[in-house]
């Protein structure tokens, strides 16, 4: 694969869709929050490191907004991504607001009691819904680190809830207790929600009345002083990051950065759900594992590492309360499952760098005898790795611990995997399985080659 170099900013910036999609928010909100952001930080005149921090601070904002999703699905017994995407309209530090949009988002479909009922559960674990918030924050700046992201750029992920009169999370920080990029992605992200769904007025009458509250108010002055940009505005239909990266202080993606960068998303993707974790962490390590059986070159084997790590990127666009139903899908939420490849697909074709690879991310499901989804596509049109990851996906979910079962020893998967051989997955992927399962238990060292050694 070599060492091609390419704008970290390009990759961060087409990946940052999926959070855009996990939020509930319109695809391009973090790209246009970024641009907001980078607006402010012009009127402010930040020194090009500052501006730099503050920019994949914006890109990267929402990295840690699946840590939440299953608790905040479960707590408001509601689609979190919906929850999510209202809530950012709120001003919670107005009670009757807060109050009325609470009772018309939880337990959606259900009558009053049903929802005062819930209401109360929500009042009662007021310390646990500040956990998870808590737990969003960290594991955004969590993401950053592994970047290798400035500490400015991880601080300001880790505090953009918080508020100017302290009243925020998850820390209830103060003024200027809180890292000025944070305060710039708080205004930024809020701006935008409101321009998005309300037009230019509606954002400028919102921090005119939050200013002091949640905003500092030398940023609402900064945002009033380019509120008549029309060109600016326009510009954010179709936003270019590139106008507004301090170049001096771009950032380049080699492989290894590659690499972290399909690591850190797949954390992302696996905090969807509790019952998914390490889950992608794990098909990247039995794929690779099958693939060095089979011969795969260093290349080879780094694609499908990367594949691997990022094929479950469009669960991001599924909501938790079908993701973490316990009974029986019903059909409808079955054909909502099968959408995620398709999201897979279109988040990842729009990084240069993983475009390459979509296909056999978004292909997982799919079987030789064309039954699987989301495109029925049948073993024509299904490479050697493509059906490499189909088995590898399969293995991983019948030897993973769930709810409902403790994991599946070794043989029993295998067996099962044996009624779809060779109709729906493939014989030799099977074989090379086989190989990898049995090298792996009888010794703790397993063949697959980290990210940093491929």
């Amino acid at each position: 694969m070599g060492m091609t170099e390419i704008a970290l900013s390009g990759v961060i910036g087409a990946l940052s869709y999926a959070l855009d999609i996990a939020e509930g928010q319109p695809p391009g909100h973090a790209i246009r929050s970024c641009l907001i952001g980078m607006r402010l930080a012009a009127e402010l005149d930040l020194s090009a490191s500052d501006r730099s921090d503050l920019f994949y601070a914006l890109l990267l904002k929402d990295a840690g907004c699946s840590a939440n999703a299953n608790r905040m699905a479960a707590l408001f017994a509601a689609d979190d991504r919906a929850a999510k995407a209202t809530s950012k309209l709120v001003d919670w530090t107005n009670p009757r607001a807060a109050f009325l949009w609470s009772l018309r988002t939880v337990a959606p479909g259900t009558g009053l009691r049903r929802r005062v009922e819930v209401l109360k559960g929500i009042r009662d674990e007021g310390e646990v819904t500040r956990k998870f918030m808590e737990a969003r924050c960290d594991r955004g700046a969590e993401i950053a680190r592994m970047l290798f992201l400035s500490e400015h750029t991880a601080a300001a992920i880790r505090s953009l809830d918080e508020h100017w009169d302290g009243r925020g999370m998850p820390d209830g920080l103060c003024g200027d207790e809180i890292p000025l990029s944070a305060r710039i992605l708080c205004l930024a992200q809020t701006i935008e929600v409101f321009h998005a769904a309300h037009g230019l007025r509606a954002a400028r009458t919102m921090a005119l009345r939050r200013r002091g509250r949640w905003f500092d108010p030398a940023l609402v002055d900064a945002f009033l002083r380019f509120c008549g940009d029309r060109d600016f505005w326009t510009a954010l239909e179709a936003p270019d990051l590139s106008e507004w990266e301090p170049p001096d202080f771009a950032l380049a993606g080699d492989d290894a950065r590659m690499d972290r960068i399909a690591e850190a998303f797949a954390r992302v993707i696996d905090a969807k759900s509790p019952f998914t974790a390490r889950h992608s962490q794990r098909v990247a390590e039995i794929a690779d594992g099958v693939a060095a059986v089979l011969g795969f070159d260093s290349d080879g084997r780094r694609t499908m590492l990367r594949a691997a790590l990022l094929h479950d990127i469009g669960k991001l666009a599924i909501s938790s309360r079908i993701l973490d139903k316990p009974g029986k899908l019903t059909d409808q939420e079955f054909r909502t499952i099968q959408t995620h490849p398709v999201h897979t697909l279109r988040i990842l074709e729009r990084a240069p760098c993983f475009a390459p690879l979509a296909d056999l991310a978004a292909n997982h499901h799919e079987k030789l005898d064309g039954s699987g989804y989301p495109r029925s596509l049948d073993a024509r049109h299904l490479d050697l790795p493509m059906r490499v990851l189909a088995v590898a996906d399969v293995y991983e979910a019948l030897t993973a611990d769930r709810p409902y079962r403790g994991p599946l020893p070794v043989e029993e998967a295998l067996a099962i995997i044996d009624r779809d051989v060779p109709h729906r997955l493939d014989a030799d992927a099977r074989g090379a399985l086989g190989a990898y399962a049995g090298r792996s238990t009888a010794s703790a060292d397993s063949i697959g080659l980290t990210l940093s050694e491929a």
